[in-house]
Order: structure tokens, then C-alpha cells, then sequence
């Protein structure tokens, strides 16, 4: 109780006198100013991201092939949330006697890049074929009822993390829009 008062009464006294009052305004930062890229840093980040989303897409194709979760080069390419979301996928898939298999051709482009962020980021568009790529019952090989693919849209962040590797942390497959 004392050491509340004594704060009370030692704040900040008005004075009189003759000098004007200062007036108290926000400090102002100066204009940020990005840090320059340069267009060797912007190309090495854009080559880096898409073979990591290549070797995403090989990586989960072979683990989903082999019915393995856990599969090592999952986390060569992947990270979280999406590596979780895939780990799921394929464990699911696999608790129901079923596996993917066959050929996904994609065509993904740059469309962002933001060296400036913390972490940095590359933002992929890609137009997926998937007609050629099954989700089958393991033990008959026969096409699991409505699991059939066609070409669509998919996006896919690429994040750079702490230790230099550029890793695949969110994609969505856009199966509504057709490409």
C-alpha cells in the first residue's frame, strides 16, 4: 500500500513558468526503405522453391506409392502443416487397403516472390493433371469409387527456413477450377 501512494505522488508535477509547453506527438520512423534484391536473388529463390516442389510432389507420389507415412524424403521437401496433412492422407489411405499410383504431370509457375518477409516466401501456381493418377485398392489394383482426377488448379507456399532450405509448408489442390 505504501509503495502504491508514493508512486502516486511522485508522478509528474506541472509547473509554472515561462518556457511553452512541448507538445507530445508520436515519434515518426523514418520511411522504411526495402532491402534491395537483386535479380540473382530473386531467380535463386524462385529455382530453389520450384525444386523443392518438385521433389514435394515425387517425394509424397513415392510415400503414397509404398503406403509410407513416414517416408524419409517427406522432410527433404516438406514441412508443417502440410507434411502433417500429408503424412494423414497417405496413413488414411493405407487404413483403408488403398494406395496412389500411376503418373501426375504438373506445370508450376512463380507467381510471388518476398525476400523482405521473415520467414521469405515463394508463391507456386501449377495446373495439375491427375488423370493418370489413381487412388486404388491395394490388393486388386482397382480404382477406388470416386477418386478419379482430371486437371486443376493447385497452389503451394515454399518458405525459407532458419537453415537455409526452402521447404513446401501449405498447398491446396483447387479441384473446383479446371486449367
Amino acid at each position: 500500500m505504501i509503495f502504491l501512494v508514493a508512486a502516486l505522488t511522485t508522478g509528474p508535477v506541472a509547473a509554472c513558468g515561462t518556457e511553452p509547453e512541448a507538445t507530445t506527438q508520436p515519434l515518426s520512423a523514418p520511411p522504411k526503405t526495402p532491402p534491395a534484391h537483386s535479380a540473382a536473388e530473386e531467380q535463386a529463390a524462385r529455382e530453389s522453391a520450384l525444386t523443392a516442389y518438385s521433389g514435394y510432389l515425387v517425394a509424397s507420389r513415392t510415400a503414397s506409392r509404398r503406403s509410407d507415412p513416414f517416408h524419409p524424403e517427406l522432410t527433404r521437401f516438406l514441412a508443417d502443416p502440410l507434411l502433417t496433412r500429408v503424412r494423414l492422407a497417405i496413413r488414411d489411405a493405407k487404413e483403408h487397403g488403398a494406395m496412389r499410383t500411376g503418373t501426375l504431370v504438373s506445370d508450376p509457375t512463380v507467381t510471388s516472390v518476398s525476400l523482405d518477409g521473415v520467414p521469405a516466401t515463394v508463391e507456386i501456381q501449377d495446373c495439375v493433371d491427375a488423370t493418370g493418377y489413381r487412388l486404388v485398392y491395394t490388393k486388386t489394383k482397382k480404382v477406388v469409387p470416386g477418386s478419379g482426377g482430371g486437371r486443376h488448379l493447385a497452389t503451394a507456399t515454399a518458405t525459407r527456413y532458419a537453415d537455409g532450405r526452402w521447404l513446401i509448408n501449405s498447398g491446396a489442390a483447387h479441384e473446383d477450377q479446371p486449367c
